[in-house]
């Protein structure tokens, strides 16, 4: 890791876990992904990996398979952390500009 990575690191939902969890076999990583799921600095871990091209582990929520395809798809991407901030404002904004859905309840029928 970085030095920038330990002002990050601190707050990561996997510090308690195991550290053998996150660089495992398929299904294990696919299990220790869930621990990402609410971590509240998934975003720079996840860049950390992406950026410093980090091969092995679960990182911010993906397995290294997922990174490596990620990195093929986006060669030319610099910061990564930049590019998922924007993900993710546009991600929170278009939730919140979003019609609530329909209810999904039969209206009442007048039977007489």
């Amino acid at each position: 890791m970085t030095s920038s990575s330990a002002q990050w690191s601190e707050g990561a939902a996997c510090r308690s876990s195991h550290r053998e969890d996150l660089f495992a076999d398929a299904a294990r990583q696919n299990r220790a992904k869930t621990v990402c799921s609410g971590c509240p600095v998934r975003i720079a871990c996840l860049a950390e990996a992406l950026d410093n091209r980090i091969e092995f582990g679960v990182w911010g929520g993906m397995t290294e398979r997922e990174r490596r395809a990620l990195l093929r798809r986006r060669p030319h991407v610099t910061s990564w952390r930049q590019v998922l901030e924007s993900a993710r404002s546009a991600h929170e904004q278009s939730r919140a500009s979003s019609p609530a859905p329909a209810s999904t309840a039969s209206p009442a029928r007048h039977t007489g």
